[in-house]
């Protein structure tokens, strides 16, 4: 295999590494939820046990997708991207690599900043009731209020691009008529 492509039928696809694959709709997954989640509790009244528990949840899944993206960014360098069967323009290259380097910098950036901001604040960082996340930060409520507020406007940011990248897809689909999509299916 070269370059993460796989062999089927004895001819090299153009579709990234299986490994890479379940990484990204894992991922996605994992980070769609959080984001939902955090949405939603943003709008529930502070205290309340329903907020509670899904922060709960959305610590955990945050959490989750740092373990992941770390687990995914040495895997990706090292398994390498297919080749195209039909390249993109240098310039939609050039986008899609701007694009899916501000998607792995809040995939890195919103966690920690999440983390960062319970930890300092001297709040627990439960992963799923089953233990806890160590907490190497000293309280410093100032830097986790001014943490949060990274993470809130993050989220944004986070959902704009993720909006972006998915119209991306959906115009190579639709209306380009080419492979994108499938070199991750």
């Amino acid at each position: 295999m070269t370059e993460g492509s796989e062999i089927f039928d004895g001819a090299p696809t153009s579709r990234y590494h299986a490994a890479l694959r379940a990484m990204h709709w894992v991922t996605a997954g994992v980070i769609l939820a959080a984001i939902a989640l955090g949405l939603y509790c943003a709008n529930l009244g502070r205290g309340s046990a329903e907020r509670q528990f899904l922060m709960d949840i959305h610590k955990s899944l945050g959490m989750t997708a740092l373990v992941l993206i770390v687990v995914r960014i040495p895997l990706r360098a090292f398994l390498g991207h297919p080749a195209w069967r039909r390249a993109p323009p240098r310039i939609e290259q050039l986008a899609a690599h701007i694009g899916h380097s501000a998607l792995y910098l809040l995939m890195v950036l919103m966690p920690l900043s999440g983390y960062v901001t319970s930890a300092s604040e001297g709040r627990s960082i439960r992963w799923f009731w089953l233990f806890s996340w160590p907490n190497v930060m000293a309280e410093n409520r100032p830097l986790g209020r001014a943490l949060g507020t990274v993470h809130q406007y993050g989220a944004y940011i986070f959902v704009a691009l993720l909006s972006l990248h998915l119209t991306a897809v959906l115009w190579h689909c639709f209306i380009r008529h080419d492979d994108t999509l499938e070199r991750m299916l």
